[in-house]
């Protein structure tokens, strides 16, 4: 899982070079976890310059409308501290509220919430591999974003 066209398998710093497969798995494990993040990430950069903002209030004791919050880094010193607070409330949530111990399914990426499926092993192995590929490619795309946007401001 993960060998891919055009390159194979490919290891250009040697992180697999002590031939340790519970080394290679959480490292596998680690790909999987920051593709998914990546990929919400990604599209939730691009997605308030497409669709919009929400309506109404970020902050009502503030008086911040979700509408005044830029686009972007930007964001970042624009919304309050309590909401970074709830942003850091949930991730950690993410983290403790599933057995991602070595051997678990958690540790694997499975969380029970069954989006790739298939009939044969070999749909489900290609289904997986394009979560892969897709979250290698969103990984580069939001650091892209957050390049671009920190050396234009756009």
């Amino acid at each position: 899982l993960g060998v891919q066209a055009p390159l194979g398998f490919f290891d250009p710093i040697g992180y697999s070079k002590d031939g340790s497969a519970e080394n290679f798995n959480r490292r596998r494990q680690s790909e999987i976890k920051h593709g998914r993040i990546a990929m919400m990430a990604a599209m939730g950069y691009i997605t308030p310059e497409v669709a919009g903002k929400l309506p109404g209030y970020c902050s009502f004791s503030m008086n911040l409308k979700f509408a005044d919050i830029p686009n972007g880094l930007a964001a970042i010193s624009k919304v309050p501290a309590a909401g970074w607070a709830q942003i850091l409330a949930y991730m950690a949530w993410c983290e403790i509220s599933q057995d991602q111990s070595a051997g678990s399914p958690g540790a694997k990426g499975d969380f029970g919430f069954k989006v790739l499926t298939a009939k044969d092993q070999a749909g489900l192995t290609k289904k997986l591999n394009s979560e892969l590929a897709n979250g290698r490619l969103a990984m580069m795309a939001i650091i892209g974003m957050f390049f671009q946007d920190g050396l234009t401001g756009s």
